[in-house]
């Protein structure tokens, strides 16, 4: 036994005896109760030596099975933490119940370090084999854990340093364990800090899609943490019973189990029923509502989010009264086009009342601010939702194919016709809508037969004899003036009088009341499965800006944003360059602006004096440093204005 060895031995050996003795003081420590049942219960020897037990393939592969689900969520915020420690030296392990490893994003520097004391997938990492160590004791414990070094049990591990923490279920019960681990001689505080929040993520996100078909209450007692890492979530049935509440909402609840609100009804918990904060979600575009707690008369401000709806089926809001008596309320696609703006629920509700009349529909708007997105709604709420919508851009169409593209033709009709025909959009809409997109562009040779067909509701396709019937829901849409283009005999009278039946005029983005709300059902609609939230600063920003691409720039940035984001709340630091053309706004913001060392919190002074001292191991130099942390040079400058580092005369590109 080498000198390092058997002063190990002795050093465990000795610690264990003063921690079995009464009043030593050591009793409560989780290290030494850990090595306390390694020697005791264990019989396990600190300087064992065998191989770390490796299971086989197959095994692995159906332990990665039964967690399928978080570690599909895992992954994601394993990849984000990994990259928050890049170059630090440390591997980002996820390990299952049984203290069977599972995945591994390991750094360079660390990986043969790591598979000489066997962190690699398919590796036991229990206490019972490995003695004390991150994951194994955090199973153990329950609870988040550091074991730094010399802590570790065994001899074999005591190079390294584990900081872990559970993840855990809405009943409570450990899934798995997420640990960072690596050779550092640094106190892991820090490290186990962006452990605590990964694991968090990871449960939110894993609550919110097991429960994707039931009522969601997202709440916290300040509104601008609704949405955020640290609000609490609970999971309601339709009549109002609590079905599952995350770690989060049962510590500001101040519930000690699960079982303490779990079957009781949403009236026992808050002063509100499910149908009411329901109504006050809607009527304030998802915004949080202030709610108030029976138990304790605590205030706090929630939202609740519906079940979504199963593949193919019309989203159909039905809750249940007080008295049992189901109350259902229907959301139409036409209601999920407006969030409070007056102008759009007039439209709205002017389009319901024509449904099912023989109206023509003409919508009047900038361009992208949703005309075809408003046709499509209005054709889905309706009787004729299952039939065809087919929409024709009179302005793309090569005008020497409208013809045949609009009315379609028989086999020869023309030369290079096809031998068998084609049927023409007008004729494929049968049954169903037809929208015609920018109207206004129409050539005038063609509007005279348009005007025929629907006067007639008929077509005769090119080469063809006999006409054939047609049943079609009329929409079209312009983005110009048409009678302007009338006066201008650009457009014929006659057409323009058979399109006219109900006007809808769409308001520009700019012009939205309910602004916020739409930003934020198409940033849901953009995200997809993933949860993206959005925060009141980068709000005000959209506010100040034009919008000339309306509706269609905006899905677009949020798209490009959501690629582009460092974590799950978009800020203005997160704006691609090009968007914004002024300083970007600091009041408010601030994940933006450089905070004072007082306004930082603790996780924010340690990133700080990391991120400092990696550039000072660059020399200051950007470029390096970006390749080096495997991110864009615009991601560092924002995280260093963020944090608030400065060193000009040093910067270098």
């Amino acid at each position: 036994m080498t000198v390092l060895a058997a002063s190990h031995v002795k050093h465990v050996r000795s610690v264990v005896q003063r921690g079995m003795q009464p009043g030593s003081g050591l009793a409560g420590d989780p290290i030494v109760n850990s090595w306390i049942r390694c020697l005791n219960e264990y019989s396990l020897d600190p300087d064992n030596c065998d191989e770390p037990v490796i299971i086989g393939h197959v095994e692995l592969q159906e332990r990665q099975a039964r967690l399928a689900d978080v570690q599909e969520v895992a992954k994601i915020e394993m990849a984000n933490l990994y990259q928050q420690l890049a170059g630090s030296g440390y591997a980002i392990m996820l390990m299952d119940c049984d203290g069977v490893l599972l995945n591994y994003f390991g750094d360079p520097s660390f990986t043969h370090a790591a598979s000489k004391t066997g962190l690699m997938q398919g590796a036991v990492w229990s206490e019972r084999l490995q003695g004390t160590n991150g994951m194994g004791t955090c199973l153990v414990e329950k609870k988040p854990i550091i074991v730094h070094q010399n802590e570790h049990y065994l001899l074999r591990n005591i190079g390294i340093s584990c900081a872990a923490a559970p993840i855990c279920n809405h009943r409570g019960d450990v899934l798995a364990v997420l640990d960072a681990s690596g050779e550092s001689r640094l106190a892991q505080q820090h490290t186990l800090a962006l452990v605590n929040m990964s694991v968090q993520m990871i449960e939110n996100r894993v609550f919110l899609q097991q429960f994707h078909r039931e009522y969601i209450v997202r709440f916290h007692n300040r509104p601008e943490f609704v949405g955020t890492l640290s609000e609490g979530a609970i999971a309601f049935d339709s009549a109002g019973t609590i079905l599952a509440a995350t770690r989060c909402a049962q510590f500001q609840l101040g519930v000690r189990s699960p079982a303490e609100i779990y079957g009781r009804n949403i009236t026992e918990l808050f002063n509100v029923s499910l149908p009411g904060l329901l109504d006050s979600s809607l009527k304030k575009a998802f915004h949080p509502t202030p709610i108030f707690e029976v138990r304790s008369g605590a205030r706090y401000f929630a939202v609740i989010y519906p079940p979504e709806p199963t593949p193919g089926a019309s989203r159909l809001l039905t809750v249940k009264h007080d008295s049992g008596k189901p109350a259902s309320t229907q959301r139409s696609a036409l209601d999920e086009l407006h969030f409070g703006d007056l102008t759009m629920l007039n439209n709205v509700q002017a389009t319901k009342r024509v449904l099912e009349r023989d109206v023509a529909i003409i919508l009047c708007g900038e361009t992208g601010t949703g005309k075809e997105m408003y046709a499509k709604a209005t054709h889905l709420s309706g009787s004729r939702s299952q039939q065809p919508f087919v929409a024709i851009n009179c302005a793309s169409i090569p005008e020497s194919l409208i013809e045949s593209e609009l009315f379609g033709y028989k086999s020869g009709a023309f030369t290079g016709a096809s031998k068998d025909g084609q049927r023409g959009k007008i004729f494929q809409a049968n049954g169903g809508t037809l929208f015609l997109d920018e109207i206004g562009d129409m050539p005038m040779s063609l509007q005279a037969r348009l005007l025929r067909v629907l006067e007639e509701r008929e077509v005769t396709p090119l080469g063809a004899d006999k006409p054939v019937k047609l049943d079609i829901r009329l929409i079209s849409a312009t983005h110009c003036d048409l009678q302007e283009k009338i006066a201008q005999n650009l457009f014929r009278e006659d057409l323009y009088y058979r399109l006219l039946g109900l006007t809808v005029t769409l308001p520009a983005l700019r012009e939205r009341t309910d602004r916020h709300g739409l930003i934020k059902h198409l940033l849901l609609k953009e995200a997809g499965d993933e949860v993206v939230e959005i925060d009141d600063a980068l709000l005000a920003v959209f506010d100040h800006h034009r919008w000339p691409g309306n509706i269609r720039q905006m899905r677009h940035l949020l798209r490009t944003m959501i690629a582009l984001r460092e974590g799950d709340l978009l800020t203005a630091c997160d704006l691609p360059n090009g968007f914004y053309t002024g300083p970007l706004p600091t009041a408010g913001c601030g994940d933006c602006a450089g905070a004072s060392e007082e306004a930082r919190n603790p996780l924010e002074n340690a990133e700080r004096d990391a991120l400092i001292q990696e550039l000072e191991q660059h020399n200051w130099n950007i470029t390096t440093l970006a390749k080096q942390l495997k991110m864009s040079r615009n991601t560092l400058y924002r995280k260093m204005r963020r944090l608030d580092v400065k060193d000009l005369d040093k910067i270098s590109l």
